[in-house]
């Protein structure tokens, strides 16, 4: 994604991202959170709003702090040092509601050139995997870092 990015925090296993959203409600601290799923060489990303000290977020929280662009590209760019440490993994994203999987959608199809060069994306449509094709709606998304030579 070409857009502005809030410097981030990753943990030293690069599970877990730590951001802080400036806009008009103030700061507001973020995280992002890769975890494994019971599928082989699966995982989740969770993000949502930091709760206290908990190392745990909301998903549910609705902040409108005016950065929705920059919040979006900060959680995107995780996507790069996440699969520099796990290569193989494929990250499953889903919103918490179909208005937030609606806008992850819209968020892929406005930048599909910029992510084809480095991810596999894929759309969950019906129960099915398939290439992610701009103009559909899908239940979650899959996204696969692809491989270059030498690696």
């Amino acid at each position: 994604m070409h857009y502005d990015r809030y410097e981030t925090r990753r943990s030293d296993n690069a599970l877990t991202f730590e951001f802080v959203s400036q806009g008009i409600k103030g700061d507001i601290e973020k995280l992002v959170v890769y975890s494994k799923i019971d599928l082989a060489g699966m995982f989740n990303l969770g993000f949502g709003d930091k709760i206290g000290l908990t190392g745990d977020f909301d998903d549910q929280a609705v902040t409108n702090n005016g950065d929705s662009l920059k919040v979006m590209a900060t959680v995107a760019a995780t996507l790069y040092p996440f699969t520099d440490r796990f290569p193989d993994a494929k990250v499953y994203v889903k919103g918490s509601t179909k208005a937030r999987t609606r806008l992850y959608r819209m968020g892929i199809s406005d930048n599909l050139e910029i992510i084809n060069f480095d991810f596999h994306i894929y759309g969950l449509r019906d129960g099915y995997w398939e290439k992610f094709t701009l103009g559909i709606d899908y239940e979650a998304f899959l996204v696969a870092r692809r491989k270059t030579e030498g690696k």
